[in-house]
């Protein structure tokens, strides 16, 4: 009997790497023929909607080109298309998109209140379709696939969906867990009784219970639940995480930068591990980065999705202009749009980009476009934040579980400043230190920041330092703890600060 599994252990592994040989072949020309690609599908996409609502109300039978495009069809956010959707929450059929949706993909909102995103099945395919080539792209890059043969587990929602007028609806984590292909299913965890399990903290204390004595090879998840689920193996056992699961050889993450958590992540799991990237939303699977040694992530370009990229200084200004794929520049940031194949049409889906290659034409996730901070005028991203804290770290070493960042407009006494609440897990040898080290790499990463340093508008930001737990604690606060809520990392005001003051431990 273990002569014969070690024998269909060979076959599923080198199948697999045959399997990611032609898929990266036939994936070359969507890579070269982006622009040309990305017209065509737009095309298809405005035919395929041509009789529904939206495409009757916005004209699609009189496109022809992505002008023409554009000027029919502006620029809108959930709640622009809200009025369509609440059409196909009561039952009505042809609205976005022909027939009714697979799917409601639901999200937590803060302007409208819980989203509901439609996902059709050409939508769900592509979703599908994306996570595998990334798998794909891994095993030819290292020609390896000796992980599909352990186990894996997908730190994600609860899989359990309720309908509505004949429409499923829930996480999209837990829409997903129904397509995970058949070949991976017998290596898959956590049960489906734990995955059920609504309270996160129970859930992943039942998570540890059920993997804790497997032979773990891959892992997936958002960091800082990957954080949360590796601290709680290591308390428990006192070993690293590749002590505990020696064959551990990928962990595939997402939803938020993995950059600030790297340091973190590679302390809790004391050995390599292989990291992949990739660029998941509700709206689409837009990216993932196909070289695992190189930054970027990969734009799909042939996925059923439309890109509009508007520079982010003219982004909500009234004709920004919306460039394609084939205008882009590199190394400048845009709010992205998508039109896609599940009915969402001209969307600000609020996340920056940064493209650092074209041809094939790769991105940094940069920022969103309501999280930012620019109380005097400074527009600092999330790319700016991260890559300073990131830059800070490197010099003084330390390990961070979470931070924020806001600006304190009305101190008691001295000039304004910005106020940055981080939870050390380990702190630096000298906090001072750290502060101004930070403080100087945000001067270089902003030039509007360094003139107001420079002009004496703000005084250097200060540092406030957080008790372990402090986040999680914000997050259950607020009813945002669990697997696919993000804590922003900056905002224009203090909403989340003045929470945030009443449990830290000081300055």
């Amino acid at each position: 009997m273990a002569k014969f599994s070690a024998v269909l252990n060979f076959i599923k592994k080198n199948a697999a790497k045959i399997w990611a040989k032609n898929h990266i072949k036939s994936s070359e020309n969507f890579k070269r023929n982006a622009a040309e690609d990305q017209e065509k599908l737009l095309m298809n996409l405005v035919k395929t909607a041509e009789k529904t609502l939206f495409g009757r109300v916005h004209q699609f039978e009189e496109i022809r080109s992505v002008k023409d495009f554009q000027a029919k069809v502006p620029v809108q956010d959930y709640e622009g298309l809200k009025p369509f959707i609440e059409k196909i929450k009561h039952g009505d059929r042809n609205i976005l998109w022909p027939g009714i949706p697979e799917y409601f993909a639901k999200t937590s909102g803060t302007t409208s209140g819980a989203k509901y995103i439609p996902l059709t099945k050409e939508g769900m395919d592509f979703q599908v379709r994306g996570a595998q080539s990334a798998l794909f792209h891994y095993i030819a890059k290292k020609n390896n696939a000796d992980f599909v043969n352990g186990k894996m587990i997908f730190l994600q929602g609860s899989p359990v969906l309720e309908e509505m007028n004949g429409i499923r609806t829930g996480r999209l984590s837990g829409i997903v867990a129904h397509h995970i292909p058949n070949y991976l299913q017998k290596n898959r965890l956590p049960s489906w009784e734990t995955n059920t399990i609504e309270d996160w903290e129970t859930k992943v204390d039942a998570i540890v219970q059920e993997t804790e004595n497997q032979d773990m090879t891959l892992i997936s998840g958002i960091p800082p639940w990957l954080v949360m689920y590796f601290e709680k193996l290591t308390e428990k056992h006192g070993k690293t995480i590749k002590q505990i699961f020696p064959n551990l050889q990928i962990i595939v993450t997402g939803g938020v930068n993995y950059e600030p958590y790297r340091e973190k992540m590679q302390q809790l799991l004391g050995g390599k591990v292989d990291i992949v990237q990739t660029f998941p939303a509700s709206e689409g699977f837009f990216a993932f980065q196909d070289d695992f040694e190189n930054d970027g992530l990969l734009l799909l370009t042939n996925h059923g999705i439309f890109y509009e990229f508007i520079p982010l200084e003219d982004y909500g200004k009234p004709n920004a202009k919306r460039l394609t794929i084939s205008e882009i520049e590199l190394d400048k940031d845009y709010a992205m749009v998508i039109s896609t194949n599940s009915g969402l049409w001209a969307y600000s889906i609020g996340d920056v980009v940064r493209f650092i290659s074209k041809n094939p034409h790769r991105v940094l996730v940069s920022g969103r476009t309501k999280h930012y901070t620019s109380a005097f005028g400074e527009h600092i991203i999330g790319y700016e934040v991260e890559e300073a804290m990131k830059r800070t770290l490197a010099k003084h070493p330390a390990q961070i579980t979470e931070f924020h960042l806001a600006p304190q407009v009305n101190p008691q006494e001295g000039l304004p400043f910005h106020e940055w609440f981080v939870e050390f897990s380990s702190e630096p040898e000298d906090l001072k230190e750290f502060a101004n080290t930070l403080d100087f790499e945000m001067r270089q990463l902003n030039a509007y920041y360094d003139d107001l340093i420079s002009g004496n508008v703000l005084q250097p930001l200060k540092i406030f330092k957080l008790r372990k737990g402090a986040f999680i604690d914000y997050a259950k606060s607020v009813g945002k703890f669990g697997g696919q809520n993000k804590i922003p990392r900056l905002a224009n005001d203090r909403e989340i600060a003045k929470k945030l003051e009443m449990i830290k431990v000081g300055s």
